[in-house]
């Protein structure tokens, strides 16, 4: 399980800076032409901070999972993964809807605050690791 978290990780983190790029490069063009909105842009700015924390929180409970050996981990990093799905994933498309062509997005909506709870309890699973370990 450590090295297709790893690998995940990796993808995502990478995946989320080209996704930052193309926010502060592209969407900043299409903000000043008038084809976003300023919360269109905050919104796939808040899903990109989020989607780059949460990689590098998924590649921290590989790297304790050696030391902690907590079955718990590996439910945090699933956790981390489908947060940055649901969260990030459902801003990246409400934020840019219009753009690439989606209309009807707005059941979108409620699926956010599902990832909030993903990430919310990846990192309560986090800890609970931490604190069900005497020795670290």
């Amino acid at each position: 399980m450590q090295k297709q978290f790893l690998v995940m990780s990796g993808f995502s983190g990478a995946f989320a800076v080209a996704l930052g790029a193309m926010g502060a490069h592209f969407l900043k063009s299409k903000l000043e032409m008038g084809l976003i909105t300023e919360n269109n842009l905050q919104t796939f700015e808040t899903a990109v901070r989020y989607h780059l924390f949460h990689s590098i929180a998924l590649l921290v409970t590989v790297l304790l999972t050696d030391k902690m050996n907590s079955k718990l981990l590996p439910k945090a990093g699933y956790c981390f993964i489908a947060g940055i799905v649901f969260f990030s994933g459902s801003l990246y498309f409400l934020s840019t809807a219009g753009l690439i062509g989606l209309t009807n997005v707005r059941w979108l909506g409620p699926i956010t605050p599902i990832g909030g709870v993903f990430l919310i309890t990846g990192w309560l699973l986090l800890a609970f690791s931490a604190v069900k370990k005497s020795d670290i």
